[in-house]
């Protein structure tokens, strides 16, 4: 059994929520403090493992039970760093107007695969956050890449992963689908 310093209850709260809620309880927190954070949020493990790396604070790992995610963070020792935000964006309205075009564009959507189902654009393809770095080799290191989540935080992540794994043309779709208003496809029914 972990022992928490600070419990955050993000139970019910999707993409971006966690991650805000722990931002601010990790700014709180003493140095080598370990926070819980509580969630349902399928995504939240990838979301708040990324946030840790970006941010310089350490990622414990994660259990399960009753479909309550719980999260352990360790608030690092002068290690800390500001975190980063990917430079490269493409507005909604950009990446709809270059899909129209017909301009050769992956676009990938790093929302969980029930995010995916439920709405994405026509022509994405459904890589979660947490699978993305098993798929470095499936994608051209070339080629013109568009990430899109549902805030731009997760898809933020995800181009900063990908720049540092040597992909040249990748750019960070915000708002991405909270503010789409281009045509969505669903995969269920």
């Amino acid at each position: 059994m972990i022992k928490a310093d600070h419990i955050i209850d993000a139970k019910g709260l999707a993409c971006p929520m966690p991650i805000v809620k722990t931002r601010k309880a990790m700014k709180e927190l003493e140095l080598g403090s370990v926070l819980e954070v509580q969630a349902t949020d399928k995504g939240s493990t990838a979301d708040l493992k990324a946030w840790s790396e970006s941010s310089g604070h350490q990622f414990l790992g994660t259990t399960e039970k009753d479909g309550v995610l719980t999260h352990y963070l360790r608030k690092t020792e002068g290690q800390e760093k500001e975190e980063m935000s990917y430079p490269h964006v493409i507005s909604n309205e950009e990446l709809e107007t270059a899909l129209s075009n017909r301009k050769e564009i992956v676009l990938l959507d790093v929302r969980e695969t029930a995010e995916f189902a439920f709405g994405h654009i026509p022509g994405a393809q459904s890589l979660p956050l947490g699978d993305l770095e098993k798929s470095f080799n499936e994608l051209d290191k070339e080629a013109s890449i568009c990430i899109v989540c549902r805030s731009g935080n997760r898809s933020d992540m995800a181009a900063q992963k990908l720049a540092a794994a040597g992909f040249k043309n990748v750019k960070n779709v915000v708002p991405g689908m909270s503010g789409w208003k281009g045509p969505i496809e669903k995969s269920v029914q």
